[in-house]
């Protein structure tokens, strides 16, 4: 059964690969042309399959948008075992895994100077990216750092932009535009070699911040991979006005574009920004239930599901970072882990990796 979904899933990649290769811009990927070199990106590609990891003041109000008005010492994971998480991510072939640093709430997850809603005023006194990054070197994933740039405490004046309007006009204030990149400072010159860093609704900023925080970001970080997301469908386009600059194109909650009736097999990487092509390597990101942060009986997806959707980003060429996150007490449900052991077990049998 499981090879037989593979063939209907795989079988537009093999059956099209000319029409693929139709599609693709004259542009080659060449060293120079783009700040990530071949080797660079290509390496990243080949990770294809890693952990994202939603934690912070929402697994604890229950808002995944969280306004961030409960105190620091809410935040309580009183059995909190990061290595769980990270060796259950290894053991499942995951090979990187990405952390909410900080998300919607503000609630940051390492002992910030720029403010106090942060771990070291918590329940709690780890530095939970020090950790996770640790866990990361010891198991052989690649770590990530995700920010929001959306923060319902750390507000500085900002507002938040009404629902399907206002994207590329920029409603934070430099103050908060300081702050933010203070914090990142911290994040991306603190915890060593970092590969992937993920900043969420970027829409917030105007594009002139976006690209000097690119440029210093990669001066901190010059081998990391910068992707600014604020979800991009299917693949199909890029959202210059709100995204770029960008090393990847982020896929929320959707599969990448491609059908044997399209004639398309694979998303195409291949990005026109302002008249020069960029390759962008494609990331499809998705919770194993149905929410981002835990939420009791929160089922994972079934096993059918899940593989399913494994095939089909890893055929047409997009890596798979399927977010897992810990309960409040700070470990990984074990309906999750075990969802991702019978996933890596009917991965096994097809011999796919």
């Amino acid at each position: 059964m499981l090879r037989l979904l593979a063939f209907f899933l795989l079988a537009p990649l093999l059956s099209t690969q000319s029409f693929a290769q139709s599609n693709t811009p004259p542009q080659k990927m060449e060293d120079g042309s783009q700040r990530l070199t071949k080797a660079q990106i290509q390496q990243w590609e080949s990770l294809g399959y890693g952990m994202f990891i939603h934690f912070g003041m929402s697994t604890y109000d229950g808002i995944e948008m969280s306004p961030g008005d409960l105190p620091a010492t809410a935040f309580n994971p009183t059995k909190l075992d990061v290595e769980q998480w990270i060796k259950t991510a290894a053991e499942a072939g995951m090979k990187y895994a990405v952390l909410t640093t900080k998300h919607v709430s503000g609630f940051c997850l390492w002992p910030s100077k720029y403010t106090e809603y942060d771990v070291a005023n918590s329940s709690v006194k780890v530095d939970i990216v020090k950790e996770f990054v640790t866990q990361c070197r010891k198991y052989g994933l690649m770590p990530g750092l995700y920010y929001c740039s959306w923060d319902n405490k750390h507000l500085f004046g900002s507002k938040t932009p009404p629902k399907h309007t206002g994207f590329g006009t920029a409603y934070t204030t430099e103050k908060y535009r300081e702050f933010q990149w203070n914090q990142l400072e911290e994040l991306c010159t603190n915890y060593g070699e970092i590969g992937e860093v993920w900043i969420d609704i970027p829409l917030f900023l105007p594009r002139d911040y976006r690209e000097e925080l690119y440029d210093q970001i990669v001066k901190w970080q010059p081998k990391a991979v910068v992707t600014f997301n604020n979800g991009h469908g299917d693949g199909t386009s890029l959202k210059i006005a709100s995204t770029w600059p960008t090393d990847l194109l982020e896929m929320e909650r959707q599969l990448p574009d491609g059908s044997f009736m399209s004639k398309k097999s694979q998303y195409e990487a291949w990005k026109n920004v302002d008249g020069k092509y960029y390759y962008l390597p494609g990331e499809m990101n998705l919770p194993i239930g149905n929410e981002w942060f835990f939420v009791e009986g929160d089922l994972p997806k079934s096993d059918e599901e899940l593989l399913g959707m494994y095939l089909i980003n890893r055929s047409r060429g997009a890596n798979f970072l399927l977010n897992v996150p810990p309960n409040k007490d700070g470990v990984l449900p074990t309906m999750y882990v075990d969802a991702l052991m019978r996933l890596k077990k009917n991965i096994d049998k097809l011999g796919l990796d």
